[in-house]
Formats: structure tokens, C-alpha cells, sequence
């Protein structure tokens, strides 16, 4: 046994667990077949006998109703249910033969069995079969116990928005577990994509740094391939955490990830490297957008430089590379706002500070920038 669980642990819905007190909440009413047939003139072993069939309806209801629940697909109960609704309908029978019409009382009984044991365009039609055969019993006795009829159609109108809502709250609950199961895709894939481009990205650069220096300095070459290695290694970490759901990302290492993969790439580097700046509730999320907007500068910009700007609740990351203007938004940038919004804050992406007409900047250069304000 865990530490976690108690001998009185119950793994149990509480719906599955306490539904025989839906059921047995209605079983005073037995009292009217059951002091008729006490009071019957009948024989004492057909008044016995009508006595045993109360009792024995009453058992199997209060389990029946219970066991339905245990079902997970209606059409499984209703087959169930069936079963058990034709023994008790042969049990009120037998009490019937006794008690006569005041065995009319039983059928409410069988009218919110059929309610909550059967899917629900059929519980309705039970239920207003019931209502029908308990007012046509009335009626062919004269009107007695009519008040039987008027508790049926209140148990039928009570029952059926029960159902309802209950068939509502069952469609509702599925489309949350669907969203629920989109929501999980994306964030895997977005984690995936997030670590995957970075990685793959720092190794294309390192590899060809590498090649170009495996004949001119074979000691540099390895130490860039040994970094390769170590790389490639992380990032099957990362993604297993990532799988797992259980990677954060961190601000301060994402800052020095960033200046090692820039300078890789030969581009100039202006990276803070104290996350202190930001605030501690924003960190998480400014790490992502970080290692994304330096990916795509890394892997698209062609840049000569880059800086990145903290604040406490926003990050800014300028190149002076070729823009996007006119370019599809990518993969990775879709993922960038969604994590941003889903924060609270916004992305804005465009031009770097002056575009074409900043100072060094060429009519191909109009530099990127990208800001978040969380």
C-alpha cells in the first residue's frame, strides 16, 4: 500500500458510489402497497407473498440503481436496465393481484428507474408510458388515488431536466477533454519544435565551423565537435522533458544559449547576462520567446549584429539583418505569440528601430525586430 492511500480510499465516482440514494430516496412511497397489502382481505400467504414482492422491489431497485451507474455508455445500462425493469414490473404485478389499484404507487418507482437506467429519447418515452398506464389504471378505478398520477408527472418533469442537464454536462465534458487533448498537442509540439530548431540549429552552425577548420585547426575543429556532441545530448534531454511536460525553461541559460549560438554564427553579440531585470513571474515565458527570436535571427536574419533589451516585464530583440517584410510568418513565430498570449501579453514584430534609413543599414538590411510586453 502507498503512503498516499488509506483503508478508506475509494476509487469511485461519487456519482457511482451514492446512487442508491437517488433510488432509495423515493422508497417511503412503498408504504401504500405495503400497508394495503397488510390490510388486504386476501389469504395470509397471498397477503405474505405481496408483502416479499415489496420488499424484494425494493432491494432490487435500490441495487439496480445503483449498478447502472457502473456503466460507462448508456446503451450498456439501458440493456441492464431493462433486465431489471422487467422483474420489477412482474413484482408490481404481484402486488397488484393483492393490493389492486393502490400497486399504482409502484410505478413511480419504474418511472425514475426507466428515467435514469435508459438512454435518454427512450427514458422519456418510458417515462411518459408510465404516466399513461398509471392514469389509465385511475381512471378505469374511478378516480381512485388520482394524487398517484399528479406525483408521476412531477417525478417524470423533475427526472426528465435531470437527465437533460445531465446529457448537457456529458457533451460539455467531452469537448473539454477533446480541447484538453488539442491543448496538450500543441504545447508538445511547440516545446518539440522550440528545442528541435534551436538545437538543430546551433549544430548546423558549429558543424560547418568545424569543417572549415578540421585542416587549418584540427584542435579547434574538435573541440567544436565535442560541443556538437554535448549539444546533441541536451537537446535528446530536453525533448524527452519536454515529452514528459516536465522541462522549464530558464531566462539565465537562455541568455548565455543565446550568446554562444550568436557568436557561433559569427554575429555580434549585445546580451545582458543578469536575468534580475525581469520580473520573476515573467521569466518563463520571455526564456521561450528568447530562444526563439535568436533561433530565427541565427538561422534567417544574416545578420552582423544582434542586442537584446530586458525590462521587467518585456524583451526586445534587434538584428540588422535582411527583415521579413513580405515573408511567411513561421512555425516557430506562430508558437512565439501563442505562448505569449496565452501570458496575457502581446508580440510585436517589424522592421529594427529606423529600418532602411538607420544608420549602416542597407536597402536589403532593414533589420528585425521583436518585442514582447507581458
Amino acid at each position: 500500500m502507498s503512503a498516499t492511500t488509506t483503508p478508506d480510499a475509494d476509487p469511485r465516482a461519487p456519482w457511482e458510489r451514492f446512487a442508491w440514494v437517488m433510488g432509495a430516496i423515493w422508497l417511503p412511497f412503498l408504504a401504500f402497497p405495503l400497508v394495503a397489502a397488510v390490510r388486504s382481505d386476501h389469504h395470509v400467504l397471498a397477503r405474505a407473498a405481496a408483502v416479499a414482492a415489496i420488499a424484494a422491489f425494493a432491494v432490487l431497485y435500490a441495487y439496480a440503481f445503483s449498478a447502472v451507474t457502473r456503466y460507462e455508455d448508456w446503451h450498456d445500462a439501458g440493456r441492464f436496465g431493462l433486465r431489471a425493469l422487467g422483474v420489477l414490473v412482474a413484482l408490481t404485478v404481484v402486488v397488484a393481484l393483492v393490493v389492486g389499484v393502490t400497486a399504482t404507487g409502484m410505478t413511480t418507482f419504474l418511472l425514475a428507474f426507466s428515467m435514469f437506467s435508459q438512454p435518454l429519447a427512450r427514458s422519456y418515452l418510458l417515462a411518459l408510458g408510465w404516466v399513461l398506464v398509471s392514469a389509465a389504471v385511475v381512471a378505469a378505478a374511478g378516480g381512485e388515488t388520482s394524487f398517484f398520477v399528479v406525483i408521476n408527472v412531477g417525478v417524470a418533469v423533475l427526472t426528465g431536466i435531470v437527465r437533460w442537464i445531465d446529457h448537457q454536462q456529458g457533451g460539455h465534458d467531452r469537448l473539454r477533454r477533446e480541447l484538453a487533448v488539442v491543448a496538450e498537442r500543441e504545447r508538445v509540439a511547440r516545446d518539440v519544435h522550440d528545442v528541435i530548431g534551436h538545437s538543430l540549429t546551433v549544430v548546423t552552425v558549429k558543424a560547418e565551423l568545424a569543417e572549415r577548420l578540421v585542416d587549418a585547426d584540427p584542435a579547434a575543429a574538435k573541440a567544436e565537435l565535442a560541443q556538437i556532441r554535448s549539444l546533441t545530448r541536451e537537446a535528446l534531454a530536453e525533448i524527452r522533458a519536454t515529452v514528459a511536460g516536465l522541462r522549464v525553461a530558464r531566462l539565465g541559460d537562455e541568455l548565455a544559449a543565446a550568446r554562444s549560438a550568436l557568436a557561433g554564427a559569427g554575429i555580434a553579440a549585445d546580451v545582458p547576462a543578469d536575468p534580475n531585470a525581469v520580473d520573476p513571474q515573467h521569466r518563463l515565458v520571455l526564456a521561450w520567446v528568447l530562444r526563439e527570436a535568436v533561433t530565427n535571427v541565427v538561422r534567417h536574419s544574416g545578420a552582423r549584429t544582434c542586442t537584446v533589451r530586458l525590462g521587467r516585464d518585456r524583451l526586445e530583440v534587434v538584428d540588422d539583418g535582411v527583415g521579413i517584410d513580405g515573408a511567411a510568418e513561421s512555425t516557430g513565430l506562430r508558437g512565439l505569440r501563442e505562448r505569449v498570449a496565452a501570458a496575457g501579453g502581446t508580440v510585436t514584430i517589424g522592421p529594427a528601430d529606423g529600418g532602411r534609413d538607420r544608420p549602416g543599414a542597407g536597402p536589403d538590411r532593414p533589420g528585425t525586430r521583436v518585442e514582447v510586453r507581458l
